[in-house]
């Protein structure tokens, strides 16, 4: 055997998984194919400083596993909730205090709705009247879960509703996971081809050969186990939860500052604006750790649509809109950047989401099978974390832990 355990993918929960297998002294190889870790975090350094491209925030800052491993490699950590100005626009303009109450009150309202509701679609607890309605759901579906309303299951959604503080990594949140990925045996640029899991151990074919162990973590984003073949093939009921549990579209672009007008906003400073039944809501978030850039998020239906080019576009448009020739001039739109994680081979979308009617989906699919000596981790395992880099670590852990079973 080339290891006890091969570890298919160095995202968060890849990287999990082998550190968790190297501190129980097992020998551990992790396949990845792209030419860098972190999956669908990764942390691109431009001339305007750092910039995630994928996932952004520690979510559940105070229970993330991530939280204590950042600071114990001296990364400083923003309380994002707590800095900067919160905008809302209404029709150019900014929200009185009472109308920003309003908005917070719908989206607590909202909350109360699918905490107390059973089952079925989140459209079923959806504000249906009201200035704010189209805002609330644009926010709650769109932008959070990336999906639609329609497609998420009610009883999933109020089981993964993150709680603050929000951290923002300074360096990036790619970056945090490069370091923890250090001294780990990854082979990059090794896609694997299949996987054989028909005998007493498993096998991983490459372009190269194959490459043996006596258990494997797989850690592929769900559109992709689809994708893979197995010998023999997955189980029905974890195909389908596969399948019941698709990626959405979240996509952020990176604005750079042109000068040095920083439109009066302090670091952290975040701005939304009340929509219309049918517009698309686009969020900001400007200067963090006083970087001179801006980011914006688009989500759900309207990002598949969206080339990189025309997300760009939307978002100079909205700043536009927000903040008027001032705001346009504030940024160097021939430099901006945005990410494509719809177009990426290697994820097709950005996180999961659970169907309507698929609220067990997640434990079916982190079920280990042939007796342990093959599990699939990731982010869309996590019942509570689910979407988020925290989630996906604590899925690897829980997946070595499993594998680790059949090899004592």
């Amino acid at each position: 055997m080339d290891a006890d355990v091969l570890v298919i993918g160095a995202g968060a929960a890849g990287i999990a998984a082998a550190r968790a297998l190297r501190g129980a002294g097992r020998s551990v190889l992790v396949l990845e194919a792209r030419d860098r870790v972190g999956g669908r975090a990764w942390t691109r350094q431009t001339p305007h400083g750092p910039w995630d491209a994928g996932a952004t925030w520690l979510h559940s800052g105070a229970t993330n596993p991530l939280t204590p491993l950042a600071r114990g490699l001296g990364i400083p950590l923003a309380e994002y909730d707590a800095l900067g100005e919160k905008i809302t626009f209404i029709a150019g303009r900014r929200a009185t205090p009472a109308e920003a109450a309003e908005l917070a009150e719908a989206r607590a309202a909202f909350h109360r709705r699918t905490a107390a509701a059973g089952g079925g679609s989140l459209a079923e607890v959806a504000p249906r009247s009201g200035p704010w309605a189209a805002t609330v759901v644009a926010w709650e579906a769109e932008v959070i879960a990336a999906a639609s309303l329609e497609a998420l299951d009610l009883e999933d959604y109020a089981a993964t509703v993150l709680d603050p503080p929000n951290l923002l990594p300074a360096g990036g949140v790619g970056a945090l996971l490069a370091r923890l990925a250090e001294g780990l045996p990854i082979r990059l640029g090794s896609p694997v081809l299949g996987l054989d899991w028909s005998g007493p151990g498993v096998a991983a074919r490459l372009a190269g050969g194959d490459v043996t162990a006596h258990a494997a973590v797989v850690t592929l984003p769900t559109p992709l186990l689809a994708t893979l073949p197995f010998d023999p093939p997955l189980p029905d009921p974890l195909r389908q939860a596969a399948a019941d549990l698709p990626l959405g579209l979240l996509t952020k672009a990176m604005l750079p500052a042109a000068g040095a007008d920083r439109l009066d906003l302090p670091p952290f400073s975040a701005a939304d604006r009340r929509i219309a039944p049918g517009e698309t809501l686009v969020t900001f978030v400007f200067w963090p750790h006083g970087l001179p850039q801006a980011w914006g998020f688009v989500g759900g239906p309207a990002a598949w649509g969206l080339s990189p080019e025309a997300t760009i576009a939307l978002m100079r448009a909205e700043i536009s809109q927000r903040f008027g020739a001032r705001g346009e001039a504030a940024f160097d739109w021939s430099a901006a950047l945005a990410s494509d994680w719809g177009g990426d081979p290697w994820s097709r979308g950005a996180y999961s989401h659970a169907r309507p009617g698929a609220a067990g989906a997640r434990g079916r699919l982190a079920a280990p099978l042939a007796g342990g000596r093959l599990v699939l981790a990731g982010e869309a395992c996590h019942p509570t974390l689910a979407g988020t880099v925290g989630g996906a670590w604590l899925s690897g852990e829980a997946a070595a832990a499993r594998v680790m079973s059949p090899l004592q």
